[in-house]
Formats: C-alpha cells, sequence, structure tokens
C-alpha cells in the first residue's frame, strides 16, 4: 500500500501482501501494439524546501496501449537534473506499493546519493496510472479506514461477516466508479507507462531503481525491455515467483517474527519501559492491551484493529520501536491512552493519499493475479497461519479480501527469469517482514549476473539510503561505473546490520533521521 501517515521523526514524510489461489503458470506478455508517438516534456520549477532543484512535468500515454489512439490518461513526473558535463541518462525511482507516489522521492535519492555520482544521473520520479497526481487518481471508498473497524479476529460469525461486507463493498464501490479504467491498472501496463516515459525523455536507455513492489516492477520492465536497462537496482525484493498469493502468506509468518523482535528489544530496555524482562510476557501484555481495546477503543479511535495497524509499521522499519514502546508501556502501566492514540495518528491513520494509494494497491493487486473466489480457502488458510504467526494474518487477510469479489478478470504474472540483462545489483535484509529473504534470493537465481548484497541479521525493509555505509557504497560503486561484487555463496557480499534503535531518551535527533525519512517516502505494506 501508500502511506498510511505522516512518519513521526521531525525529518520524515508492502510488499504487496494478498492472498491469491495458486498464481497461473507465469508469463511474458506479448509486446502491444506500436505507441503513439510521445512529445517530449514541458519541465517546471517545483522545488521544495528540502528539495529545491525538483522539476515536475506531466505527460499523457494510453489508457489502453493495445489502443495507442485511443483514450489518455495522464502521468505526473518529477525531475532532478544531472548536473556533470557527461550524463548517464535517466535513473527512474520507485517506492513501491502497488500505490506508492514517487515524486518525492526523486529529491530524496538525488540528495541522499554521493554529488559525483548522482551528478551523472536525471533522478526521475513518477506517479504511476492512478496514483497520487496522475489522473485519473483513484478514490474508490474514501475514508475506508476510517475507525473503529470491526475486530479484525473474526473470533464470531457476526465478526466475519462484517468484515466480509467490508471487502465486498469496497471491490463494488470500485467497479461502479471505475469500471473504463480498471481494466488497465496493473504492473504491465504501468511498464509500458515506464517505456512511454523513457521515449519522452529521448534516452535510448533507462537505469531503474526500485524499492519493495517497485521490485516486481522494475523486474518486469527488465524482462520486457533488457535492451533498454542501463543499470537494475532492487532493494527489499518481492519474490517474484509468489505473485501474490504464496508471498502473503510467508509475508505473515515474518511480521510474526518482527513483533517478536520488538517484544525483545523492549525487554532489553525493562529500565526504560518496565514491561519485565521476558519478551514471552511482554507479548502476552500485548495481547492483552489488543483484547482491551476491541471492547473499548482507546479514545474512541484505536480498537483492536487499528492496533495493529499501528504496531505493523515496526515491522517495517526498528526506528519506529521507541514510540511504539512508549504508548505500549503507557496504556499498561496507566491505562494512559493518549500516547496510544498519538502513535496511532503519526503510523496508521489514513488520509486521502492512503485512500488513493490502497484504491490503487487493490486495483492492481486484483489484477495482476488469479484470486480465489471461494471465501472458505482464504478463511482456512488465515486460521492455519493464525494457529504459528497471529500478529497480522488476518489484519492482512482483510486488506487483500477485495480481491476475492474484484469485478475484471485476472492477468497472469510475468516470469522475470532472464538472460539478456547486464548484471543488476540486488539488496536484501535477511529478517525482513515485508519481503522477505527468500525473495532476493529467488530474484538472484533468476536475474542471470545479477549480484546480491545482503544485511546480515537486518530486518528493516529498504535498506539503502538509510544509513548503512557499507550498503551505500554498493551502491554508489554501481552507479558509478556498473561495479558489482563477486562472490561464491548465496550472497555475494555481506553487510553488517544497521546499529538498533535506543529508547527516546538516549537517542540524538541525528540517529534515524535519514532512514525515517526514506521510510515514510515508503509507506507501509508497500
Amino acid at each position: 500500500m501508500r502511506t498510511r501517515a505522516a512518519v513521526l521523526c521531525a525529518a520524515a514524510a508492502v510488499i504487496a501482501g494478498s492472498v491469491t489461489a495458486a498464481p497461473a503458470r507465469a508469463a511474458r506478455p506479448a509486446a502491444p501494439a506500436p505507441s503513439a508517438a510521445v512529445a517530449g516534456l514541458a519541465w517546471k520549477d517545483c522545488g521544495t524546501s528540502d528539495y529545491p532543484t525538483l522539476q515536475c512535468a506531466s505527460l499523457p500515454v494510453p489508457l489502453d496501449h493495445a489502443r495507442p489512439s485511443g483514450r489518455r490518461i495522464t502521468l505526473a513526473l518529477s525531475r532532478v537534473p544531472h548536473t556533470a558535463p557527461a550524463s548517464q541518462g535517466p535513473l527512474l525511482v520507485n517506492p513501491g506499493g502497488p500505490g506508492g507516489s514517487g515524486l518525492t522521492l526523486a529529491g530524496f535519492v538525488a540528495s541522499a546519493l554521493p554529488r559525483d555520482v548522482v551528478a551523472r544521473y536525471d533522478v526521475i520520479g513518477f506517479d504511476p496510472r492512478g496514483v497520487g497526481r496522475s489522473a485519473p487518481a483513484l478514490d474508490c471508498v474514501p475514508g475506508h479506514f476510517g475507525p473503529v473497524r470491526p475486530d479484525s479476529l473474526p473470533a464470531t460469525p457476526a465478526l466475519e461477516r462484517a468484515n466480509l461486507d467490508r471487502a465486498r463493498s469496497f471491490a463494488a464501490a470500485c467497479g461502479r466508479k471505475y469500471a473504463d479504467v480498471l481494466p488497465y491498472i496493473d504492473t504491465v501496463s504501468t511498464v509500458r507507462d515506464m517505456d512511454l516515459v523513457r521515449q519522452a525523455l529521448g534516452a535510448p536507455r533507462i537505469s531503474y531503481f526500485g524499492y519493495s513492489y517497485g521490485t516486481y516492477l522494475g523486474a518486469v520492465y527488465a524482462k520486457l525491455y533488457p535492451e533498454r536497462v542501463h543499470r537494475l537496482v532492487l532493494d527489499s525484493i518481492v519474490d517474484p515467483t509468489g505473485v501474490w498469493y504464496g508471498d502473503n502468506l510467508g509475508q505473515d509468518h515474518a511480521f510474526d517474527d518482527r513483533h517478536r523482535a520488538l517484544m525483545a528489544w523492549i525487554a532489553e530496555y525493562d529500565g526504560v519501559y518496565g514491561l519485565g524482562k521476558d519478551p514471552a510476557r511482554i507479548e502476552a501484555a500485548w495481547y492483552a492491551m489488543r483484547a482491551a481495546l476491541a471492547k473499548d477503543p482507546a479514545g474512541g479511535k484505536v480498537g483492536a484493529s487499528e492496533l495493529e495497524d499501528t504496531f505493523i509499521p515496526g515491522g517495517y522499519y526498528d526506528g519506529y520501536w521507541p514510540y511504539l514502546a512508549e504508548a505500549f508501556a503507557a496504556y499498561v502501566h496507566h491505562r494512559d491512552t493518549g500516547p496510544l492514540v498519538k502513535a496511532y495518528e503519526t503510523f496508521a491513520a489514513v488520509d486521502s493519499s492512503g485512500d488513493n494509494g490502497y484504491s490503487v494497491y487493490a486495483s492492481v493487486q486484483c489484477r495482476d493475479a488469479s484470486w480465489r473466489r471461494s471465501w472458505n480457502r482464504w478463511s482456512t488458510d488465515a486460521w492455519a497461519v493464525y494457529g504459528k504467526a497471529p500478529f497480522m494474518v488476518w489484519n492482512n487477510t482483510w486488506y487483500n479480501a477485495p480481491c476475492a469479489f474484484w469485478p475484471t478478470g485476472a492477468l497472469r504474472p510475468v516470469d522475470v527469469a532472464n538472460r539478456e540483462l547486464p548484471p543488476a545489483l540486488l539488496f536484501q535484509a535477511t529478517d525482513d517482514a515485508a519481503t522477505p529473504y527468500q525473495g532476493g534470493v529467488t530474484a538472484h537465481r533468476l536475474l542471470a549476473g545479477s549480484s546480491l548484497v545482503v544485511e546480515e541479521g537486518g530486518g528493516n525493509h529498504g535498506i539503502t539510503l538509510s544509513g548503512n555505509a557499507c550498503l551505500d557504497g554498493y551502491l554508489s560503486a554501481y552507479l558509478a561505473d556498473g561495479t558489482v561484487p563477486r562472490g561464491t555463496g548465496t550472497a555475494d557480499a555481506v553487510c553488517a546490520k544497521s546499529p538498533a534503535p535506543r529508547p527516546l531518551k538516549a537517542k540524538t535527533a541525528s540517529t534515524a533521521s535519514r532512514g525515517s525519512t526514506l521510510h515514510g517516502l515508503l509507506g507501509f505494506r508497500g
């Protein structure tokens, strides 16, 4: 999904989880009819105080790439121009989702890379079709995530019906509102758009840097247009063989592990939070808090489902742990709901941007692959995972449940296996929850000649340009001249994990500033 809230840290602004049938046999889509001529871009200044050199433009593209002379939609683009005398061409960046806006990400990437490296690229951000400032921008059901939602755990038939009704009504609303658009909101159509961006930039090849779902987007672009790829960087990699059912089930297990890692971190700082030194007892206290909030939501806003929403971001980025731990402790010790409500409003409350992001998320996920239409299969699978990994499974299941009722037909996932690319550079943390480690290993195997850099013991999602000098060194060298590490094992290079966070009183303002900024742009669930 796209951002569910602003980020708490002062400097700050998913894999795509899903539940589907076993994927249909992966395929490489046939090339469409030739696109209509693409006009050049009229760039205008749209700089901000953080990114003063940012420029913006728009590009009309066909709604249906098989009918290049038919209806047009508009893509919003951003750019930080190269400053060196010689350029390596455009570097397209994408934050994931699907449904994530990439306009500001261009400014962030340009500011975070070494000056001598970024000076040789035009860093290009874009809002994919349906997203943000692109038109039309989807919003199927404004306020769909407004509190207080039914408890995600369907412990009674009434709760199950309530959640099913929400999913069914969301899908129906999307079908009514965007019947003419939904058949063209998918990964392959976005990839076709990216190639029109390339043409509009006048570039024979592009470089690409994608996080999370953006790794699948980049791999699909490389599959369809391998001769048009200069550099390819994939960070926190979607398992392309699990689009999207298997990816979701693996994600549910991995998030449970990350939630328990948070409990263990809180136990290390018993002197600060006073919740004990036994992670299992702290976890039990968290589930007791959840049960209490299911009956009496904090501030009339944070029920059981909203509590899950609030803590799920901690699985993406451990820089949020100190804030979550303080809210947890305040509730347990004093029944003080203020910090919990503030954490919800900061990390989880969904604004209009989040409504848009979720609408695109569902539209792409439900269109990209076949989904079970029988709710019994969804329920059986979710309960099976719940018995082993209860933290996120039902929240995640309902998040994707509109796909059981989606009004459009489904495409087949793309087989991204590729032997025609120049060397690609892949980054993966071993304990990433949103895109578990195996996704990076699988992509490394499928993309012949690629190199895999692993953050050993790291659990964050989105690991480059987040303050780890080892990882960033490999990224910079690759973008500078194509240098990739070559190893003999599964990984071609291994970096030590970034330091764990410290409680707020021991934390300096600069400790997580770049990481929190990045994770605010990447958002959650995507």
